[in-house]
């Protein structure tokens, strides 16, 4: 049980206890609550033990990159001497820079469709009473928990008759709208105050200038942290840009398969791609963390 000491302003005697501390804390509430550092402590020794689980693989990863080729199963958890052989084996093996560079204006572009989507049909949700409004919305809902492994095989059979086969179109034509995004952004559709949009009406503004003028810059932390969300899932998707480009390494996700083989696997090299490809991913979340913990936090108060 947590001991809280309570100093009035007034200098009478802090009680304390278990009953005794909560009567004071509740008839005084302008004084000074001091809580025992015991169970805040317990508390940040959870977290950062739930911290240190949660990097300890990508530190392992890193490590293993820089070793040596002969050491890449080492156990030790300083990789000393350092060497940059896997990553130059990497460079001269695989394209990378290219991969890497179709990989993000694939992710890009899916990011962008689907938040486009995702924006404008939770904003019909969201603000409009239309028939079968419900149904509409729950087939959206559907469609996301249906797994991929059911549509998989049609997918590519569309894309294999329209001649997409090993391209990076076949690859971002199924993915073109996310029925998750439109789950997610028409809770905060809903929650948007809708004197904001009474007043745009009576300064003439119709609904699709409302939209782009008042909605979408007052959820700029939403749109954000969903933005990041759908690019890393874009950037990390493996199984359907394997089955669709068979033979061709235009993707950095592909071109890491190129280290694994029937004779081997090159664990120093696919850690060393793999360190590569993360970059991209810790460049973004540092640069835009702060529209993440916003969104957050807003989600939260509301």
């Amino acid at each position: 049980m947590a001991l809280v000491l309570l100093d009035p302003p007034g200098g009478a005697p802090a009680e304390t206890g278990g009953d005794a501390a909560e009567s004071v804390a509740t008839s005084a509430p302008r004084g000074r609550v001091r809580v025992f550092p015991a169970r805040r402590a317990t508390g940040h020794l959870v977290l950062a033990v739930v911290a240190l689980v949660s990097v300890f693989p990508v530190y392992w990863m890193y490590t293993t990159a820089f070793r040596g080729p002969e050491d890449a199963l080492s156990a030790s958890p300083i990789p000393w001497p350092l060497s940059l052989d896997n990553f130059r084996y990497v460079f001269d093996t695989i394209p990378i820079s290219a991969m890497m560079l179709n990989t993000f204006g694939m992710a890009l572009v899916l990011t962008v469709s689907q938040m486009l989507v995702a924006v404008l049909a939770s904003y019909a949700f969201a603000r409009w009473q239309f028939f079968g409004k419900n149904v509409l919305f729950m087939i959206f809902v559907g469609s996301w928990l249906v797994p991929f492994q059911v549509t998989m095989i049609p997918n590519y059979l569309l894309i294999s008759q329209i001649g997409l086969l090993d391209t990076i179109a076949g690859v971002v034509l199924p993915n073109l709208c996310s029925a998750f995004g439109v789950l997610m952004l028409r809770q905060h559709m809903e929650a948007f105050p809708r004197e904001l949009l009474d007043a745009s009406e009576m300064d003439g503004q119709g609904s699709w200038a409302a939209l782009w003028k008042v909605v979408v810059p007052n959820m700029k932390p939403a749109l954000a942290a969903l933005s990041i969300m759908m690019f890393i899932n874009a950037w990390n998707e493996y199984l359907w840009p394997s089955l669709v480009l068979r033979n061709s390494d235009a993707l950095v996700q592909i071109g890491i398969r190129s280290f694994m083989g029937a004779e081997g696997n090159n664990w120093g090299a696919v850690m060393a791609a793999s360190g590569l490809a993360c970059l991209p991913i810790f460049l973004i979340y540092i640069f835009l963390q702060r529209h993440v913990v916003d969104a957050f936090v807003r989600s939260g108060l509301k």
